[in-house]
């Protein structure tokens, strides 16, 4: 892409109303303040959903609430770090007085380039999926319908030792099996799946894109480019869906067939 020109961050939206929600339901996302979160969230919102917008940073859940609220349904931003369990059941309960919580998206994590003690990434991104799914369960196991983990094609499809810190591909493996577990513990209520995305443009990954081995990587995917957050948002939100019905425990490279390439 020349220089001159923009990079295009937005990409296709659908209407997915005939994905069977119910208006007015809800659904929290977590890291719902930028990036697929965000996707996801007004996703939700064109689809009749209410939407809690739990993230780390709350200017960016206010704007992602901003934007589900002039779609036409409620929106309440939440600030939180998924990783304080106090800070995870306190977010519960604000959500709940939005309505049913039917469903959940665990996306939030930390960055794929984050450094630090491997245990305590580890633990940050994959047991905050557990500890946030934990409380939904225990303050709204009756309403109860679905779940969509964000895992990876790294750790699960790939290995992602040239780019990525040591904990990534450890904990999307992790949150794989924690979503086949979750599949079958409960009877399918709720259905639990998971999403693999490969390379996506969000704003982590804009400033990435000029780095010789996204260059090179972006070469060896199929359909020539990255995935736009909508195309990852519009993925999550099927499998989330009564339209999804009988899909329970799977795994959904959405990677423009990079995992297969």
């Amino acid at each position: 892409m020349p220089d001159s020109a923009p990079l295009p961050f937005h990409g296709p939206v659908y209407d997915m109303r005939a994905l069977g929600f119910a208006a007015g339901e809800v659904v929290v996302i977590t890291g719902g303040g930028s990036g697929i979160g965000r996707a996801t969230a007004l996703a939700a919102a064109r689809s009749g959903l209410a939407v809690a917008i739990w993230d780390v940073t709350g200017d960016a859940a206010d704007e992602t609430a901003r934007q589900a609220r002039a779609l036409g349904v409620a929106a309440l931003p939440l600030t939180l770090d998924v990783a304080d369990g106090a800070a995870v059941i306190t977010a519960w309960e604000a959500s709940r007085a939005l309505g049913h919580c039917r469903y959940l998206v665990n996306n939030a994590g930390p960055a794929s380039g984050t450094s630090g003690e491997f245990a305590s990434l580890l633990a940050h991104a994959a047991g905050s999926m557990e500890r946030v799914t934990t409380g939904w369960l225990e303050r709204c196991g009756e309403d109860a319908a679905s779940v969509v983990c964000l895992a990876s094609i790294a750790g699960n499809f790939q290995g992602g030792g040239t780019t990525l810190q040591p904990f990534y591909p450890a904990a999307k493996a992790a949150i794989a099996g924690y979503v086949r577990w979750l599949a079958t513990r409960h009877g399918g209520r709720p259905r639990a799946n998971a999403i693999a995305p490969g390379l996506a443009l969000t704003p982590r990954t804009i400033p990435l894109l000029e780095h010789p081995l996204v260059a090179e990587t972006m070469t060896r995917i199929p359909m020539g480019r990255a995935a736009f957050a909508e195309e990852v948002a519009s993925a999550i939100l099927f499998l989330l869906s009564p339209a999804a019905s009988y899909i329970n425990g799977a795994l959904l490279p959405v990677d423009g067939g990079w995992s297969i390439a």
